[in-house]
């Protein structure tokens, strides 16, 4: 009889440890059961998220929405609502970009802007599009969507696709129309 309590004691230890182990690596599809199909694992209202680098705030995303869906297997956040994202550089200027609606991929680091996208920079540029994409590890900016672009000189261009640094110092504009103003004493050497 002690043979038969210890045999059984040792296979309820047994199994209570298996149901443990698998238990915990079963964790992240339990979560994903307590989920809805397609639904996000959290939602923030009303976001005032402030990055800061040296105690100095660079970036203040502000968004009545967002919805973070970071248990998908493409993990990404949504504003479905819209956004506003306000930039600092070094010297303390501010520029400002605005859409009816985002999306931020983790994997990719890619932005989307979709509708209504403004932005305006420091330096006086405007740009109005109906998407617009930023590449975060680039650097870059771009579209295959029409848009209008007004630089500081007054000089503006209405095209169809454009890729640029984000700082706009590099700009490729395709399939456009638009009036560029040209320093003429830059261009005679004086």
């Amino acid at each position: 009889m002690k043979k038969l309590k210890q045999m059984l004691q040792s296979v309820i230890v047994l199994l209570v440890t298996i149901t443990l182990f698998a238990c915990e690596g079963n964790y992240q599809n339990v979560q994903q059961l307590n989920l809805a199909d397609g639904a996000p694992i959290a939602e923030g209202r009303n976001i005032n998220l402030k990055y800061t680098d040296s105690g100095r705030v660079v970036t203040n995303l502000i968004a009545p929405v967002l919805n973070d869906y970071s248990n998908f297997q493409f993990p990404y956040q949504e504003f479905p609502d819209g956004v506003e994202v306000r930039f600092w550089n070094e010297k303390n200027e501010k520029s400002v970009v605005t859409s009816d609606y985002a999306i931020r991929f983790d994997q990719t680091n890619i932005v989307d802007l979709r509708d209504n996208v403004v932005l305006v920079t420091s330096d006086s540029l405007v740009l109005k599009a109906e998407q617009l994409y930023w590449d975060q590890k680039t650097q870059w900016v771009f579209t295959d969507q029409p848009y209008q672009i007004k630089f500081k000189d007054g000089s503006y261009n209405d095209g169809a696709r454009f890729d640029s640094s984000e700082d706009f110092t590099n700009f490729l504009s395709r399939k456009n129309q638009g009036i560029q103003i040209i320093d003429q004493k830059k261009t005679d050497g004086n």
